[in-house]
């Protein structure tokens, strides 16, 4: 009777798979951060038309309800965007000329108020000298400085003349710069905004198209996985975009409700300019960490063409304080935060690490990819422990 196989002996011998080192995760990682830094233009792109794209997306779906095709919605919907943006972009134009030609008479403002500032810390100065230098230091005057010259000679009665040896001249030596070439500097000039400027251009095509292609895209990102995993593909899709339209949103929301009140304090205040005033102030109060200087700095920037006083500029520093600080912490976690779910800490961070990487816009944008982040690993199994140190 033949003797049964052992089990073992019917399952070839596979190769197993090594776990990665810390070391594989260490360079890519760094790999990720270089691509992320040096390919930001690029990823800046991208991430803004995405959230751009998911914002105009529920636009899109109601006039496809209304029976037009989807291409036709999205060029209906992009030109909406567009004619919107260029209304508003004019609005500010026209204030903004308005200001560049109280340019001259601001310069003079603040030269004025720059010597008066000057003269002030100047007394200070002396009187703070006065109180604490005693008087016996203050009223000796230092000794003039003896001139160079040869000790006269006596002879008898008579006195020679003293001998001055004048200071040896130095000569004048001059450095001529070598001038700098016009195309060079045009070159140079051009080039720190070509780029940015590329990549803003298309903006709207990919928008566009993000949005006339948008169940083919997600018909075929669902096809790379199958069963449960296209289940939870979908559910991550929807959460990102949730949370992309949460974000934008809900800031939009609170900067509205900043501008009204901000305007309407800088109209009660007859302060010039105050519509444009009060959106820069609104919406700039929505930065994170730096919004209030940011909100400050265009109202005592218009506030110099017409104040004198040093109260008036007191009380919009306080009055813009206090809406930033009634946004910050009363209604952003209500319209905002309650959809979010971060934490403060990993957002704080967050803000760092973009901020390094992307400059000013990166800090804009933090608090969106953060959001994306933690609603992907929400819905991805293996990664909800990461979902859950993200929030709140």
């Amino acid at each position: 009777m033949p003797q049964a196989t052992p089990t073992s002996a019917l399952i070839p011998n596979l190769p197993t798979r090594k776990p990665s080192s810390p070391s594989t995760a260490i360079l890519a990682a760094a790999a990720c951060i270089a691509l992320l830094y040096y390919g930001r233009i690029f990823c800046i792109t991208m991430v803004i038309s995405t959230i751009i794209a998911f914002l105009l997306d529920p636009v899109v779906t109601l006039f496809v309800r209304l029976r037009l095709p989807r291409p036709l919605s999205s060029m209906v919907v992009c030109c909406i965007a567009v004619a919107m943006l260029y209304l508003i972009g004019l609005g500010a134009w026209t204030e903004m000329a308005g200001l560049v030609e109280d340019l001259p008479h601001l310069s003079g403002r603040i030269d004025a108020i720059t010597d008066a500032v000057a003269t002030k810390l100047d007394q200070v100065e002396q009187n703070t000298i006065q109180v604490i230098v005693p008087r016996r230091f203050r009223e000796q005057e230092p000794p003039a400085p003896a001139p160079a010259t040869i000790t006269s000679i006596v002879r008898g009665r008579r006195k020679a003349p003293a001998i001055t040896t004048p200071a040896p001249a130095i000569p004048e030596v001059r450095i001529h710069q070598e001038p700098t070439p016009l195309f060079s500097f045009l070159y140079s000039y051009v080039r720190s905004f070509y780029d940015v400027a590329l990549m803003a251009s298309f903006v709207p095509f990919v928008v566009y198209f993000m949005l006339s292609w948008r169940d083919h895209l997600r018909r075929s990102f669902l096809y790379l996985f199958s069963g449960a995993d296209r289940q939870m593909a979908h559910r991550t899709w929807e959460s990102i975009a949730d949370a992309a339209r949460a974000y934008v949103i809900g800031n939009f929301m609170l900067g509205v409700i900043l501008t009204v009140v901000s305007a309407g304090f800088f109209l009660t205040i007859r302060m010039p300019y105050w519509l444009l005033v009060g959106v820069l102030s609104g919406f700039l109060s929505l930065v994170p960490y730096v919004g209030l200087p940011l909100a400050i700095l265009p109202a005592f920037t218009a506030g110099l063409t017409v104040y004198n006083s040093p109260p008036i500029y007191l009380l919009i520093a306080l009055v813009i304080a206090g809406l930033h600080l009634l946004a910050v912490n009363l209604l952003y976690p209500k319209v905002v935060g309650s959809r979010l779910h971060l934490n403060p800490l990993v957002v704080t961070v967050a803000l760092m690490f973009w901020g390094t990487l992307w400059g000013a816009i990166g800090l804009v944008l933090a608090v969106p990819i953060v959001a994306g982040v933690k609603a992907a690993c929400d819905h991805i199994s293996g990664l909800e422990a990461y979902g859950k140190f993200l929030g709140d």
